[in-house]
């Protein structure tokens, strides 16, 4: 359900641009989190229609499996924002109306605002392709993580071949709920073929509807429907790849098999705990017991490993900075998932990302390797190396594997947009940090500390100590020092650049 690129709507003072992430009140700008700008985008997008909390949470929480208390903070919050609708002149009462039982309405007037519809992203030199969200067609709610994982893994098996451009996960799953035409879903991804369907699962059986369209001829290269029993669903996922490579590549040999999980209560818990992960440190706390849980069923379940040491991981960001204890867990972790499977390219980037922060340098770049060539449209480790690269001092390097991330993931989780403003910051692209780091999706987390050091070198120190003290607030313990020595840096100049940004800032030593 998320609103068209490029929308921008006007109501009473405000302004909102959706695709900006700005909401402006006479031309001041407020200050409103992602999820709220999501929410009201969706709401303002349908004025005068009620619309349900399922929806809504889908269009701040796509693919997330979240509390109804968490849409009842954000609206509560966004109406304190916006005030009275009698600020604008239409007689008081709120923006946004509950309705009982239901959802919500927008009720003031809305004017869309023609501007320059965002350019389509130009087409890659080989076949494209997104696959969208799989419809959930079965009664209970419940089976939602089971159609978004089999959306997931349809996207891993296809981004293996690499005659294949994919879009990542993240991007697609932007347009859960959402109805628009194939051609504008295209465009905005940049890719000529979608993969659209529908599961549902019930007593045992999977029922599967699954269909490739050309974005650009509105033709139907291959339809297939599938009834089997449930043990059978992963074969079905193989049989569904092997059908669209070869409609849109002919006849090629498989590439290695990837390790499928033994027990389909371990894989919904591994699908359900991912969407978590970046949330926050309650919701990752969450994952991590999700994923405990997963491997204690399937003991051999490569994912379930993979993704449990990146939780380790996201605790040593949320916690302030890494202990040894979970350092170790971690790396063992990749370790092992990597054994279990070392055809999976999402293993080996997390290995080689981990063996980086250990400063086994040379372990870490073969485990890159391993991983683009195991999968060329691996979205993730792409940024994940761009962050390497930069702290290695190949700042050209970094900036180009970010961009390639970004065009496979063109709607990223906020942490890609955190290592583009890193690598700004490394290019001495000032200017350009700021302005990515200033984006709702990162702000107020941890990338503070890079867009200090950017406002800093460009002599706007009243605003770097701002952003330096707000930086602190969350992340109270920081001291510069610390994070000099725990980072993986390779050069010893580009250390010296950050150190000199953040003392600049007046970030402690």
């Amino acid at each position: 359900m998320r609103p068209m690129q490029g929308a921008r709507f006007a109501f009473g003072p405000f302004m909102l641009d959706s695709d900006a992430g700005t909401l402006l009140r006479n031309d001041v700008p407020v200050a409103v989190g992602y999820r709220g700008i999501k929410l009201l985008a969706a709401l303002v997008e349908r004025p005068g229609e009620i619309l349900g909390k399922a929806a809504l949470m889908d269009a701040a929480w796509p693919g997330t499996a979240v509390e109804e208390g968490n849409l009842t903070v954000q609206i509560s919050q966004l109406r304190k924002l916006l005030g009275p609708a009698g600020d604008a002149g239409n007689g008081g009462g709120e923006w946004i109306v509950t309705v009982p039982r239901v959802g919500y309405r927008f009720t003031g007037a809305i004017e869309r605002l023609d501007g320059a519809k965002r350019k389509p992203l130009p087409l890659p030199d080989k076949p494209s392709i997104a696959v969208l969200p799989f419809v959930n067609f079965s009664n209970d709610p419940e089976q939602e993580s089971f159609a978004a994982g089999l959306t997931e893994d349809l996207i891993t098996d296809l981004s293996r071949i690499s005659g294949l451009f994919v879009i990542a996960r993240n991007s697609v799953f932007a347009y859960k709920g959402k109805a628009m035409d194939v051609r504008g879903i295209a465009e905005d991804l940049g890719v000529r073929y979608l993969l659209e369907g529908s599961a549902r699962r019930a007593a045992g059986r999977v029922r599967i509807n699954a269909q490739l369209v050309d974005a650009v001829t509105g033709d139907h290269l291959w339809a297939e429907r599938f009834d089997r029993s449930l043990e059978d669903i992963f074969a079905v996922q193989d049989e569904v790849t092997a059908k669209i490579v070869e409609a849109l590549l002919g006849r090629l040999s498989a590439p290695p098999p990837r390790n499928r999980p033994k027990n389909l209560e371990a894989y919904d818990l591994c699908v359900r705990a991912r969407k978590l992960m970046d949330d926050s440190p309650q919701t990752a706390r969450e994952a991590h017991l999700m994923l405990t849980r997963a491997v204690s069923l399937d003991p051999e379940y490569a994912e379930a490993y993979r993704w449990l040491a990146m939780n380790h991981w996201m605790g040593w960001v949320h916690s302030g900075g890494p202990t040894e204890a979970d350092r170790t867990a971690a790396l063992e972790l990749a370790r092992k998932a990597v054994v279990i499977d070392p055809n999976d390219a999402g293993c080996h980037w997390v290995l080689g990302y981990l063996l980086s922060y250990e400063r086994s340098f040379a372990q870490a770049d073969a485990e890159f390797a391993k991983a683009i060539a195991l999968d060329p449209n691996e979205a993730d480790a792409w940024a994940a190396l761009s962050d390497i690269a930069v702290l290695a001092g190949r700042v050209d390097e970094g900036l180009e594997h970010i961009r390639k991330a970004f065009r496979l993931n063109p709607f990223p989780a906020s942490w890609y947009y955190l290592t583009l403003g890193q690598a700004q910051y490394a290019a001495r692209e000032y200017e350009a940090a700021v302005e990515t780091l200033r984006r709702d999706e990162t702000y107020r987390t941890s990338s503070r500390r890079f867009l200090a050091a950017s406002l800093a070198q460009l002599g706007r120190l009243d605003e770097a100590r701002a952003e330096a003290e707000l930086f602190l607030v969350g992340n109270p313990h920081f001291t510069t020092r610390h994070w000099a020595t725990t980072e993986p840096f390779r050069d010893a100049a580009m250390l010296e650049h950050f150190v000199d940004g953040f003392r600049k800032a007046g970030l402690p030593e």
